[in-house]
């Protein structure tokens, strides 16, 4: 994971800062937007939200069964805090281990997470989620991005991101068509905090991956 914690990015690390910057790049706005045009997570819903952080999307959610899991500790005790019995939440990395004990999802999110992850550490992700997937589910992410002609100052913004991996929406495109042939994108320029965003909405993994994961799993059981 390619990430700066240090300097003035170490603040973000605790989680009353880390809610306070969000607070002043209007992602409550942000949020309750993204449910309504990309997540539509319905009431009943299995999501799982990776690299959860505070699990404040929860605020815009309906009443769905939520599994947020982050590898920072102090984020998910915050979450824990908060949120109470609306979700479970785990202080772990993701792996095709725990997946396999979680079941299927109508909804996954990784909301500002590609970005802290290398291409290899992305496609791995894509690949473990494919059997996570209900029939007709759908993963959903949010990343800042670069491209041409872009806002100036929303650029040096994600310059300055703790994610080292910021990449062009096609880069990102091309890492999940790895795996799903799916994969609509949708470019988003916010003017009034200056940002760039990439939005993914990913679905109907490649079948021979889905067969392979089947058979991959028959053959551990024997």
């Amino acid at each position: 994971m390619a990430q700066v914690t240090n300097g003035i990015r170490a603040v973000l690390s605790h989680p009353a800062v880390y809610d306070f910057a969000q607070t002043l790049m209007g992602a409550s706005r942000n949020r309750r937007w993204m449910q309504g045009a990309f997540f539509r997570a319905r009431a009943g819903d299995r999501v799982l939200d990776v690299g959860c952080g505070t699990a404040d999307i929860l605020s815009v959610l309906p009443d769905v069964d939520y599994v947020g899991y982050d590898v920072s500790e102090p984020y998910i005790e915050k979450a824990r805090s908060r949120w109470g019995t609306r979700g479970r939440f785990h202080a772990a990395l993701l792996d095709a281990e725990a997946l396999s004990g979680l079941g299927e999802f109508d909804l996954v999110l990784a909301t500002g997470l590609l970005h802290h992850l290398d291409d290899d550490e992305v496609k791995g992700l894509f690949r473990i989620l494919v059997p996570a997937l209900k029939p007709g589910g759908r993963i959903v992410t949010v990343d800042g991005t670069f491209v041409a002609g872009q806002n100036p100052v929303a650029r040096w913004i994600i310059s300055k991101d703790r994610g080292q991996n910021v990449r062009t929406p096609e880069a990102y495109a091309q890492l999940a068509r790895e795996s799903y042939s799916d994969v609509k994108g949708h470019l988003i320029h916010r003017n009034w905090f200056p940002y760039t965003y990439w939005v993914m909405e990913i679905g109907t993994p490649i079948e021979d991956l889905r067969r392979a994961e089947v058979h991959s799993g028959e053959s551990e059981t024997l």
